[in-house]
């Protein structure tokens, strides 16, 4: 069992997010609109960290919670102590990654983030239809919602052809920029 503060520290140096000031008021979890969804309510998730217990802080990074999270940012509106728990959760899904331990329920999450991403990368803009087609292929998930598809079209919804920023060469730098940045 781990005694030291080294989960919370190395959150708190990485962020800025300062953990410990929680005293689990609760109001976060009051506030989020997913928090019923959630295996662990934003302040339980917290709790679960502040015990600087490794098998604690996998079980956060193998949750689906860190997923669900909007970052709608209410949490952090009602926090008498302002931890910014949309950081957090941000920081946590890039461990989660990088430890290979996002959890199954959350992979189609993360498929979805990745399309959206490689849309806006490869035009600058978002193109639903790139967006679409490269979430079916992540997660097989083909045949789903086909059938809204004509009216969609027939309503102008989707475009086949993709709007184009005019210097896309900005976009691909903020991109290399910010990977690079995150590691």
């Amino acid at each position: 069992m781990t005694t030291n503060h080294a989960i919370t520290s190395r959150i708190q140096q990485t962020t800025g997010v300062y953990v410990d000031l929680c005293y689990q008021c609760g109001k976060c979890t009051a506030g989020c609109v997913l928090a019923d969804d959630m295996e662990f309510p934003p302040s339980y998730l917290i709790r679960l960290l502040q015990t600087n217990r490794e098998e604690n802080y996998n079980k956060v990074l193998k949750s689906n919670t860190i997923w669900l999270c909007l970052n709608c940012e209410n949490c952090i509106d009602r926090c008498p102590k302002e931890v910014d728990i949309p950081k957090l959760m941000d920081y946590l899904r890039t461990e989660s990654v990088n430890r290979k331990g996002v959890s199954p329920n959350a992979r189609p999450i993360l498929s979805f983030h990745k399309s959206f991403l490689n849309s806006i990368r490869n035009t600058g803009k978002l193109n639903e239809i790139n967006l679409i087609a490269e979430f079916k292929l992540r997660t097989m998930r083909l045949w789903q919602d086909v059938k809204l598809v004509p009216s969609m079209l027939v309503k102008g919804k989707l475009k086949f052809l993709p709007e184009k920023v005019k210097n896309r060469k900005n976009i691909i730098r903020i991109f290399n920029r910010t990977i690079k940045n995150s590691k």
